[in-house]
């Protein structure tokens, strides 16, 4: 009988319109969404005892995103969460008293293996400072091995064993990012700490002379937010590319008291696994309203499910800013 009734009353609407039919059972759902896969047409979701069905199929929100984009394209890899720093707006409220949350080196194996056939093109490592972790040299060469792979530091530990363990790494298929806010010192150190700009300064004509690829990137928070113009030209200064020159506002979250408010409906996902399982975008990496799934593997299975989810908030908003036409 729900089949019947659906297929009355899907026929007297227009294509992307939707329609609302009750359920009595599990059955009547399972038989809804087999309809709507054989007929060509949208299973929306079920509430309480009503199943809702959109008239034919919305375009994919993915076939508009840049490829380097598309959820999944790259994977984001919190190897560990504790950091040499305790910057005032850290998004993941990383600090050196932060318990480390080490993802470890065998799930990194795993994932770099299962990255390239899940469709992954770029791994990123991040922290936390993944400088602090003594294995750092063996997880950069299993993502190395995998794909090509940026590594994301405050650069403030490139001596000793340290400037050893990043001379034995790949410039050839790895790129450093580096973070430094601001063109004077005094602004970058506010949220920092003191002395923390000279050593990313540092950090950073360390690595450019060691032969990597580096990127720079500023986070503009009201102490600095009209400075962009000379923050790139002293990058410019450091032979930075403008390409390799990324200049974001600040995020809400974390450490941060204010900044810029994300969320997973607002945010274009990027898959990112911590040791607490697969988030929605690095950015909220400790936020629990970004936690997708505790279990990250396969990986294939989990970016589907991101991506997925993605689709699902795609064709809300758009179901909340439909025409309708009266002449």
């Amino acid at each position: 009988m729900v089949i019947l009734e659906l297929v009355e009353r899907i026929g007297a609407v227009a294509e992307g319109d939707r329609v609302s039919v009750p359920v009595a059972s599990a059955t009547d759902r399972d038989a809804v969404a087999a309809w709507c896969e054989r007929t060509g047409n949208t299973l929306l979701g079920t509430e309480d005892h009503t199943v809702t069905v959109l008239r034919g199929r919305p375009p994919d929100p993915l076939a508009a995103l840049p490829a380097d984009r598309v959820p999944g394209a790259r994977l984001w890899l919190y190897t560990n969460f504790d950091c040499n720093l305790a910057c005032d707006y850290c998004c993941v409220r990383s600090s050196p008293t932060t318990p480390r949350r080490a993802l470890g080196l065998d799930r990194i194996r795993q994932l770099a293996a299962q990255a390239p056939p899940a469709g992954v093109s770029e791994l990123l490592i991040t922290g936390g400072e993944p400088f602090l972790l003594p294995d750092l040299g063996e997880i950069v060469a299993a993502c190395t091995a995998a794909l090509p792979t940026t590594l994301l530091t405050n650069g403030m530990l490139f001596r000793g064993r340290r400037l050893e363990m990043l001379r034995g790494m790949p410039p050839d298929r790895l790129a450093l990012q580096i973070s430094i806010d601001s063109a004077t010192e005094d602004r970058h150190d506010l949220h920092r700490g003191r002395g923390s700009w000279a050593k990313a300064v540092h950090g950073v004509r360390t690595a450019v002379a060691e032969g990597f690829r580096v990127r720079v990137a500023a986070t503009l928070t009201t102490n600095n937010l009209r400075e962009e113009d000379e923050l790139r030209a002293f990058l410019d200064g450091l032979g930075i590319p403008r390409t390799d020159q990324i200049v974001r506002p600040l995020a809400h979250q974390g450490f941060a008291d204010d900044g810029v408010e994300l969320t997973v409906e607002t945010l274009v996902p990027e898959v990112t696994i911590t040791a607490d399982g697969a988030f929605w975008h690095p950015v909220g990496a400790d936020n629990e309203e970004q936690l997708v799934s505790t279990e990250v593997l396969p990986l294939a299975a989990t970016i589907e499910r991101v991506r997925e989810r993605f689709r699902a908030h795609h064709r809300a908003a758009e179901a909340s800013a439909r025409a309708f036409p009266c002449a």
